[in-house]
């Protein structure tokens, strides 16, 4: 058996053994890789995983391989035409050589930072307010195409930078509001102007057509007119025609008794009238002169002429055609009860007769 001494000793070489092999494990995240540095010289990339270094003479820096955001602080800056803006940005950025990173600059991210402020300066400085406003695109690709030049020797890859704010001075906002306002209202001039120009060719363009349509119309309408009048002239000239076809039928079997007894009857109607003023005819003594020696026999009567009836139909034609057909009493009462009886199948009072069928029901009735 050992005695107590060496017992210690094994106790205390064990503690220490397990002490240093605790020492030298290093656990590597998945997202991270180690600079492995022995003795001040580096000696490899550690991935993730465990590791194992000797203790006390080793040392291991963890480097981060994500994707990184630094916001790059607000600055003040004079653009090309002299306007002062307020400028701030985002920056993302990744390791992509951890050896560099680690060796070729002291912290990637303050150099970062820096560069970006520089630049951001020296870029907006060579552009104009309107351009830096309006063309945000173009100035976060170049900013970002500088940054990424700037930054490979230190394994950093610049992937985004974003332009967060622009911020012009109080007297130059005043004044871009002020412009914008003045741009919308020579807008508004314009649009109303256009409008006005728009509305009057519109309206010249629907006077024009009124204009048209109605000279269209009167056109028509005095054709129609006319075409009216003359149907009605050639019509009227028909029915005088046929009327005096049928006077000249009508008197040529007429005695000269009958035409004086007709002669006085029209003296008789013109006496009837209310004219305050009547013309007498020159030939009215011929007219009184057969009237007396109708009455009075004193005077041999003249004797008319015979006419001559062959002549006479066929000079103005057959008294049935000019004449028409002259209903008998019967036919003249068929007409009457048809009537009769429609009206009531359409169940309406005499009054709403037509005048033909009042004619034809007084007619009937005498």
């Amino acid at each position: 058996m050992l005695d107590p001494a060496t017992l210690f000793l094994l106790f205390l070489l064990t503690i220490i053994v397990i002490y240093v092999i605790a020492r030298g494990i290093i656990v590597v995240r998945p997202w991270a890789v180690g600079i492995y540095i022995r003795l001040g010289k580096f000696v490899g990339i550690l991935k993730p995983g465990v590791h194992w270094v000797p203790p006390f003479i080793s040392r291991v820096y963890s480097m981060d391989l994500r994707t990184q955001v630094v916001d790059v602080p607000r600055q003040d800056v004079i653009t090309r035409d002299n306007s002062p803006v307020s400028v701030d940005a985002i920056v993302y950025f990744r390791v992509v050589d951890p050896q560099k990173a680690f060796f070729e600059v002291t912290d990637y991210r303050a150099a970062i930072i820096a560069l970006a402020q520089t630049t951001l300066r020296s870029v907006i400085g060579d552009m104009e307010l309107d351009e830096i406003l309006y063309n945000r695109a173009a100035l976060n690709t170049k900013l970002r195409k500088i940054l990424d030049e700037a930054t490979d020797k230190w394994g950093v890859r610049v992937e985004t930078v974003e332009i967060r704010e622009v911020e012009p001075s109080a007297r130059v906002k005043k004044a871009m509001e002020e412009q914008t306002s003045a741009e919308r209202e020579r807008r508004a001039a314009i649009l109303r102007a256009d409008g006005e120009r728009r509305a009057a060719i519109l309206r010249a363009e629907g006077d024009k057509t009124a204009a048209i349509l109605r000279a269209e119309g009167e056109r028509m309408a005095n054709i129609l007119r006319a075409e009216g009048e003359r149907l009605a002239t050639i019509l009227k000239a028909q029915g005088e025609a046929q009327r005096l076809r049928i006077l000249s039928l009508g008197a040529a079997s007429l005695h000269s008794h009958a035409l004086s007894a007709m002669s006085l009857e029209t003296l008789r109607a013109m006496a009837n009238g209310q004219a305050t003023k009547i013309i007498v005819p020159y030939e009215i003594s011929r007219l009184i002169e057969g009237i007396a020696s109708y009455l009075t026999k004193g005077v041999r009567e003249p004797q008319v002429p015979e006419v001559d009836v062959e002549k006479l139909v066929k000079l103005i034609g057959k008294p049935e055609e000019i004449l028409g057909k002259i209903p008998s009493y019967e036919e003249l009462s068929t007409e009457v009860r048809k009537a009769i009886e429609e009206a009531k199948k359409r169940k309406i009072s005499p009054t709403e007769l037509t005048r033909e069928e009042k004619e034809l029901l007084e007619s009937a009735r005498e």
